[in-house]
């Protein structure tokens, strides 16, 4: 199914002009009709939901060109890839342990208050 821009924004929930900077700092590509308007398919569906999990994981916009760049050379560029990915989730490896270090530190807190042994 070929959807316009405006489809396209309905379906993945971001602006058209989201999607137009996207496009341009090369994390999606549309195709373009016979008029030159853009339009997009079911794959871009799904690659758009992809990229917008890519960023709430925090991937910086420089990783996730690089990581379009890849996916649109094909297969052979897995490796790279899974790079990519392996590297993000050490990051985000590392932002889990300071969360649950900040959680026992308010637990720690709360347990004081409670106890009301309360000194800070």
């Amino acid at each position: 199914m070929e959807y316009s821009i405006g489809e396209f924004s309905k379906l993945c929930g971001l602006s058209i002009d989201t999607l137009r900077f996207y496009e341009k700092e090369g994390l999606i590509f549309s195709n373009r009709g016979e008029n030159n308007r853009r339009y997009y398919t079911d794959n871009d569906v799904i690659w758009i939901e992809f990229v917008i999990r890519l960023k709430k994981t925090g991937m910086s916009i420089k990783n996730m060109q690089e990581y379009a760049q890849l996916r649109y050379q094909g297969e052979e560029t897995i490796p790279d890839r899974l790079k990519l990915l392996f590297n993000q989730l050490e990051y985000l490896h590392e932002e889990q342990n300071k969360i649950e270090n900040h959680i026992n530190f308010i637990e720690q807190k709360i347990k004081t208050y409670l106890g009301l042994n309360v000194s800070n």
